[in-house]
């Protein structure tokens, strides 16, 4: 049957997905291309790249998740604490801290620290220290967060599985 809680859970596996999938993709392909990149061209990158993921469609999926899944685990409750609840509940406690706080935390000031960097005026050894700064502490935390992201997407999937009437 569908609800408010169905259409709901609809949307927040939706916005999920689209940000583990982003994050994965990243991984996948964005990161490995740019770190063969000479440090000009990697930090002109990822200076770029900052702003631009600072976007509507971005933003509409990355903080609709911190708010979707709470409100689907909510509307998920009852007393006998269906494993829909328990499922959603772990994930919004894994986006929350894994993907959203790690984001928000940790790639954020990295990311403004980079983008303050003036490469226009720096020598080629001035522009290699951003880099040195910047690159392993970057990639180690959007590790951690891609993980996150998919985890949590994992259990919203088992959400959208589980039927709480045979429970």
């Amino acid at each position: 049957m569908i609800n408010f809680s169905t259409v709901t859970l609809g949307f927040t596996t939706v916005t999920t997905a689209l940000i583990a999938g982003l994050f994965y993709a990243y991984s996948c392909s964005v990161n490995p291309g740019l770190g063969k990149l000479p440090d000009k061209e990697y930090i002109s990158a990822m200076q770029s790249i900052n702003i631009a993921i600072i976007n509507p469609v971005f933003m509409l999926s990355f903080m609709g998740t911190l708010v979707m899944l709470p409100l689907s685990a909510y509307l998920s409750y009852t007393r006998a604490l269906p494993i829909r609840f328990v499922f959603l509940g772990i994930a919004s406690i894994i986006y929350i801290t894994g993907t959203f706080g790690v984001t928000i935390f940790g790639n954020v000031p990295l990311n403004e620290t980079l983008g303050a960097f003036h490469i226009e005026s720096a020598t080629i050894r001035e522009i290699a220290d951003p880099r040195i700064k910047f690159e392993e502490s970057w990639n180690r935390l959007h590790t951690i967060r891609t993980i996150a992201a998919v985890t949590a997407l994992l259990f919203v999937i088992a959400a959208c599985l589980c039927d709480d009437r045979n429970i």
